[in-house]
């Protein structure tokens, strides 16, 4: 049977999941239709999710459309969950993305609009609430075409907008207005239907029209709206023929070798361990052994598919479909399962976070559990980026916002018993490599405390590019454990630079290296005294990058996030000088009647203080959007994370620290 693997995409509370159970229940998946308000959604299973009525956590559903298995996976809206959706991304064969009739194109809606249309995942647009007083479905499609794309067409009409009796038409062969629109459409992308049509107009009949639709929505060039209201259930059975007729599926090939991708991690109720896969291509079954990112045999010991609705136990999975895998111990978010598929569940759709936070243990007897619970929370959302101070012995957490930390909070207590307060939130920052910078430490030469001789040479790479690690020294010159273990440490301690911020771009090159073979007195035992291990690498290591790192110099960066903010034209006298106060940089301004749009930069750190001063500078008139843009320099004195003397090349026992933590790992 073939597979559609479906996300439902929206900006928080445009209807994302009140969508999902109307398709749930008019499929027949349920008997009663689930409502968030009333916490019964099939979704939204997590007590925090009913509690407030806002996805969390990715969810997975199945149902059976025609001959088509769908596995439906509703996303959370709230920008502080992005890192959800990024993970579900890579596994999508299509998505709906929902758009609320009254509220519009949101800032939430833009940045998955432009993810979609990047990544080429086939999507449908639905306007939702269009029995909500205010909708406005007309204005809405202006928007969808203006703010998102413009190869949208409008699949059908709204009649009654605004009110409980709004009803949907769908447009058909005899609706000359939208053959035209869909003609125009198609024909301006795919010569062949424009020189045929121009050759002979009889020769575009609506049936080709909808095959050539199908088609260039199933590579992404063309995004079909629909309208309806999924409360009501309004439009949403040209929806679900429209999931049926134009986006694609897939039917992989069970017999080919194993590929698959872990998009999630959860725990049982036991603890252990479950890796949530898509698998495209092979199958995996019971008491199978698979590759699993570095770990080449993981026994698969339990197995969950989802079918109609619900998780059941199967002996196995095949390609195309996801399922709950037990027994991958060493799972990660992103790891390959088998071949990797040619589509990564590891890449950067969206910004990382932006801020971070100190977590402490209510009571102090609880620190050693807190870390254990973090570790945990740090499986299902890699983002969160859990990082120990081992002189402080603070544990630090990153954000994407205040919601996601009341959520963190309620999760140590509800699910691990472990109550926490947070220390004032602050902004994550980076360090980039000025210069060019270079360090040795030769064996048996003091003040080189391993068996191991490293040189390294620092520089600066392009903006993305990440840490590039490079041989200057012949390959055979050592194991190759040895390089590894370098490598592999050059990468953690460029965690924290010589502020104690991440080095995201630079260049590293091996310029030196030796070691001592296996030795041993007099012929006797081996002795590991006189002989290098991988362990003397991993040790010497940071001492050396450091200091190449502090003879490169490195500059301190902020995030800053582009703002978009209309306002009415009375306030724009009081309304430039406070965003000056918040270092904010207009960069343009325009009047749209009588109100104004002013766009610019802010800093990330202060997108919040905007969003608290914002009503009482606009009286509650004001629409902000913003989105996270770049780094640049930080301006005045650079914000240290971690507290070093004036020359860190003196800290030698804090670098030595580093070094044991590190090769501890």
């Amino acid at each position: 049977m073939k597979t559609l693997n479906l996300g439902i995409l929206a900006h928080v509370d445009a209807g994302k999941t009140s969508l999902t159970e109307r398709l749930l229940h008019d499929v027949g998946v349920t008997d009663q239709l689930g409502r968030v308000d009333a916490g019964s959604t099939q979704t939204d299973t997590l007590a925090l999710e009913r509690q407030r009525g806002i996805t969390i956590r990715s969810a997975v559903v199945s149902f059976v459309l025609d001959d088509v298995t769908v596995n439906l996976i509703d996303t959370p809206g709230h920008p502080d969950f992005i890192a959800e959706v990024e993970r579900v991304l890579g596994v999508l064969d299509g998505a709906v993305l929902v758009v609320s009739a009254v509220e519009g194109v949101q800032p939430q809606t833009r940045v998955l609009m432009r993810t979609l249309c990047r990544l080429r995942i086939p999507t449908l647009i639905f306007i939702n609430k269009v029995d909500r007083a205010g909708a406005d479905p007309e204005r809405v499609f202006q928007a969808v075409a203006e703010k998102l794309t413009p190869t949208v067409v409008a699949m059908g009409a709204v009649a009654m907008p605004g009110t409980r009796g709004a009803h949907c038409t769908t447009y058909g062969p005899t609706d000359l207005a939208f053959t035209d629109r869909l003609l125009d459409l198609l024909t301006g992308q795919d010569d062949v239907l424009l020189a045929d049509w121009v050759a002979d107009t009889s020769s575009l009949p609506y049936s080709r029209l909808r095959a050539a639709l199908a088609t260039r929505t199933g590579r992404a060039l063309v995004q079909p709206v629909y309208a309806g209201s999924a409360i009501t259930g309004a439009g949403v059975d040209a929806l679900i023929a429209g999931i049926t007729e134009l986006l694609p599926t897939v039917q992989g090939d069970a017999d080919a070798p194993v590929s698959g991708t872990v998009f999630a991690i959860e725990r049982g109720p036991a603890g252990e361990k479950i890796a949530l896969v898509r698998l495209f291509a092979g199958t995996i079954r019971i008491r199978d052994r698979v590759r699993v990112g570095a770990v080449d045999a993981e026994l698969v010991t339990a197995v969950r598919v989802v079918a109609h609705g619900a998780d059941v136990m199967a002996s196995a999975v095949e390609a195309g479909h996801i399922a709950r895998l037990w027994g991958l111990k060493h799972a990660r978010i992103g790891d390959p399962v088998g071949v990797p598929p040619e589509r990564a569940g590891t890449d950067r759709h969206f910004a990382p976070p932006t801020l971070e936070t100190v977590v402490v243990p209510t009571r102090p007897a609880d620190r050693v559990a807190l870390h254990a619970a973090l570790i945990q929370l740090a499986e299902q959302d890699p983002l969160i980026n859990l990082r120990q101070d081992d002189r402080q012995h603070e544990i630090t957490v990153s954000l994407y916002g205040e919601v996601q930390k009341e959520v963190i909070q309620a999760t140590l207590v509800d699910d691990f018993g472990v109550g926490v307060t947070f220390r004032e939130t602050s902004t994550v920052h980076v360090e980039r490599v000025c210069g060019v910078g270079e360090a040795v430490e030769v064996i048996a030469v003091a003040p080189n405390p391993f068996l191991a001789t490293v040189g390294l040479r620092i520089a600066p790479a392009p903006t993305g590019a990440g840490v590039t690690f490079r041989l200057g020294v012949e390959l055979g010159s050592m194991p190759p454990a040895f390089f590894t273990a370098v490598e592999e440490t050059v990468r953690r301690t460029l965690r924290q630079g010589l502020h104690g911020w991440q080095v995201p771009d630079c260049e590293v090159t091996m310029t030196h290296a030796g070691y001592w073979a296996r030795q041993s007195h007099s012929h006797g035992t081996f002795d590991k005294s006189m002989s290098s291990t991988a362990g003397d690498f991993r040790n010497l290591t940071p001492l050396v990058l450091m200091a190449a790192l502090a003879r490169a110099g490195t500059r301190v960066h902020e995030p800053v996030h582009r703002f978009r903010l209309e306002v009415p034209g009375d306030v724009l006298g009081t309304l430039l000088p406070a965003l000056t106060r918040l270092d904010a940089v207009p960069t343009d301004t325009t009047g749209q009647g009588a109100s104004y749009l002013v766009q610019g930069e802010i800093p990330a750190g202060l997108v919040h203080a905007l969003e608290r001063r914002l009503p009482a500078l606009t009286r509650g008139e004001s629409v902000l959007e913003t989105e996270f843009d770049c780094y640049r320099p930080v301006r005045g004195p650079a914000p240290v994370r971690t507290r070093w003397d004036n020359n860190p090349l003196d800290r030698k026992e804090y670098l030595l620290a580093v070094a044991r933590r590190v090769g501890g790992r």
